[in-house]
């Protein structure tokens, strides 16, 4: 039997984590045990499977067909490097390759599981899912009277101011990302603490995100209207949300995962009301990503 590609990234995302605090030689990885041999075959399968659709692309943007490349982000990626022609600014397929498994975990993990805690926190602040349904209807309903099974549009999801704090306070909260790593690029002092050059640092953003001399006293509760002057204006320092980075690393893909969790809660809060189960247990887990360790169950009821 056949394992979809994403379930093949999934396990190696699990052995990932498994080893993350194992003691490690140079060289252990290339030792035959049980788990090294079953992250190669998964590696080898993960790769050929992309390879394969690779290849089917670049054969038909050969032979001049109408689809070509595609219009996705591997379509784009694979055309601008036909472009480069083999120069400088070319990629290899290795970095082809890994910029697919990076759009796996970048791309779907984040968003979902940033989805998945804004359901949460809806769900256990009602008269905040009550607010979110009113603006959607408003805006992308026509009040209500709208079609509510057409996706809404660019122009209607810029409209959504509320949903737009619930979704930068979730971030903050419960972000999919709570640890980032940077490495120094030149002596520096951090806090009257000397970081020499080549340093990897650790930033805990989830402790960041709750610290009660930048957020306020109530840096551990709900309130997206802490974000109604904006995302600088949210805290004491204007880069205090670390969700996407800062800087020259800041994620360039935060602009379409906020137009794609906008776009699937808002179509949830105009068909659907729900709340979380009595029988959740709240255990965030960092799993690479942060998700709920019990999963998350909700009731949903259908609205008229």
């Amino acid at each position: 039997m056949l394992s979809h590609p994403s379930t093949r990234q999934r396990e190696l995302q699990s052995i990932a984590f498994s080893t993350i605090n194992s003691t490690r030689f140079p060289g252990s990885q290339y030792i035959p045990t049980k788990t090294n041999l079953r992250r190669r075959h998964l590696a080898k399968k993960v790769r050929g499977t992309l390879m394969a659709i690779i290849r089917e692309r670049q054969d038909a943007a050969a032979a001049k067909e109408d689809r070509g490349y595609g219009n996705d982000l591997l379509g784009l990626m694979l055309e601008a490097n036909a472009a480069a022609g083999g120069g400088e600014k070319s990629m290899t397929m290795d970095e082809i390759v890994d910029e697919c498994k990076t759009f796996f975990f970048a791309g779907h993990d984040t968003t979902s599981h940033l989805l998945t805690w804004a359901m949460f926190l809806l769900g256990t602040h009602p008269e905040w899912q009550q607010r979110l349904r009113e603006e959607v209807l408003r805006e992308c309903c026509g009040g209500g009277g709208g079609d509510t099974e057409a996706l809404p549009n660019g122009d209607a999801l810029n409209k959504l101011k509320l949903m737009t704090m619930v979704l930068y306070e979730t971030l903050r909260l419960y972000g999919p990302v709570s640890l980032m790593a940077r490495t120094a690029t030149a002596d520096a002092e951090l806090g009257g603490v000397r970081v020499p050059k080549g340093t990897m640092t650790m930033i805990p953003m989830a402790i960041l995100h709750r610290d009660a001399d930048v957020w306020g006293a109530g840096a551990g509760e709900f309130d997206p209207l802490r974000f109604r002057g904006g995302v600088n204006k949210a805290a004491a320092h204007a880069g205090a949300l670390l969700a996407f980075s800062l800087g020259q690393r800041s994620c360039i893909g935060q602009d379409f995962a906020m137009m794609e969790a906008k776009t699937t809660l808002a179509m949830i809060l105009r068909r659907f009301a729900f709340e979380v189960s009595p029988e959740y247990v709240h255990a965030p887990l960092d799993y690479l990503t942060l998700q709920p360790q019990c999963d998350l169950a909700c009731f949903l009821k259908l609205l008229d």
